[in-house]
């Protein structure tokens, strides 16, 4: 049975996931393109990273909280990965 939107204390935000716009400035930094076109998000894909429909959907559609398996492959497809890093919180 499907739990609906769940919301957690420790990780909260109103809209979209912010792992989604720090994708999204990474992709426009590295590769120059602030629309995000096609032959972008393709290279990304051909490069090991999600399908371009994937990405257009986290930028432009109505995907709100990415998978944690697509978000890490986009990632590593540009060339980064990502670390846990201590708050002070």
């Amino acid at each position: 049975m499907a739990r609906g939107f769940v919301t957690y204390k420790a990780y909260l935000f109103k809209t979209k996931d912010p792992v989604i716009d720090e994708l999204r400035t990474i992709i426009q930094e590295e590769t120059g393109d602030k629309r995000l076109g096609t032959k972008t998000l393709k290279a990304i894909e051909v490069d090991g990273g999600p399908r371009a429909t994937t990405m257009r959907n986290w930028f432009r559609g109505e995907t709100k909280r990415p998978q944690s398996a697509t978000v890490e492959a986009c990632g590593r497809a540009l060339g980064y990965r990502r670390k846990w890093v201590k708050s002070n919180g």
